[in-house]
């Protein structure tokens, strides 16, 4: 299979010269999590811009900036499992498909998922892909509070427990973006100028002003913003079944519970795609 069979044609992107006001918004209309940035007036790629280079530039307003450059990229007629390897190896979630130079699509690990390997026949127990080490918080957990935890061990997504320990949200960083404003907060600094000798500079002052952008969060709970209608799979599910309940609700993770209901690890859509990589060895 083909890249140009699964990647998205219609893409999303932003330019050079911009704003991450832009970004931001499309992201947020169109929910998605990365953006191609092409230069202004032509479908030249020259970057990529993610939620996660948002949200760690909260200072900084020109995309040209926060972007990253010279991007992973593929071809259209590059095998998909050339994509699932550069995602791997690189970890990254997307690549930008490019003809040339020229933009052409994105293919993300969702794309892999949902377009490869839920059509093909992949036996395997999700358990010899999912992640074990599950990220989690108390689903009363202030939302400011979840997103340092989430910032901290670099996390694209968080499971949360209810009080009795049991599995009953999934909140993303796309809801931690669809939650936040950037503002901006000054403090004031003083420093004197005086000597202990000079009476007359001694009281005198240098003020400075700092103003620094950071991103707030509504004083809310991560149980008010977590999604509740979760989608679980157990360990003996195959590959291509989570794939397939992937798919189907359009999402890109899938908690793994054991057979008496607990929750034992997490597949993601970039864990997933190792199968066909597994598949071609």
């Amino acid at each position: 299979m083909l890249v140009k069979e699964i990647m998205s044609e219609k893409i999303h992107y932003v330019t050079v010269p911009g704003n991450r006001s832009t970004a931001l918004e499309l992201m947020r209309k169109e929910n998605i999590s990365g953006l191609p940035v092409v230069k202004k007036g032509t479908e030249e790629l020259v970057g990529i811009i993610t939620r996660t280079d948002l949200v760690e530039n909260p200072d900084e307003e020109q995309i040209a900036l926060i972007m990253t450059r010279n991007p992973i990229t593929v071809s259209p007629d590059d095998d998909v499992r050339v994509a699932a390897r550069r995602m791997l190896e690189n970890n990254i979630r997307r690549v930008p498909v490019v003809d040339g130079s020229k933009l052409v699509g994105i293919v993300t690990s969702y794309d892999l998922v949902a377009g490869a390997i839920a059509e093909m026949d992949v036996s395997d127990p999700v358990e010899d892909y999912m992640t074990r080490n599950i990220p989690t918080t108390w689903d009363r957990t202030p939302l400011s509070v979840a997103f340092e935890i989430m910032r901290y061990f670099r996390l694209k997504v968080l499971l949360t427990l209810n009080s009795q320990g049991k599995l009953s949200g999934v909140l993303t960083e796309t809801d931690f973006i669809n939650e936040s404003e950037v503002v901006s907060e000054s403090t004031v600094h003083n420093t004197s100028v005086g000597t202990e000798g000079d009476r007359w500079s001694w009281d005198s002052k240098n003020v400075l002003y700092v103003i620094k952008n950071q991103l707030r969060f509504p004083d809310k709970e991560v149980r008010e913003v977590a999604t509740t209608d979760i989608v679980t799979a157990t360990t003996s599910t195959t590959v291509t079944s989570c794939a397939e309940k992937m798919k189907r609700r359009n999402i890109e993770q899938i908690p793994i519970i054991d057979y008496e209901g607990d929750l034992v690890g997490l597949a993601r859509a970039s864990d997933l795609i190792k199968a066909l990589i597994d598949g071609n060895e």
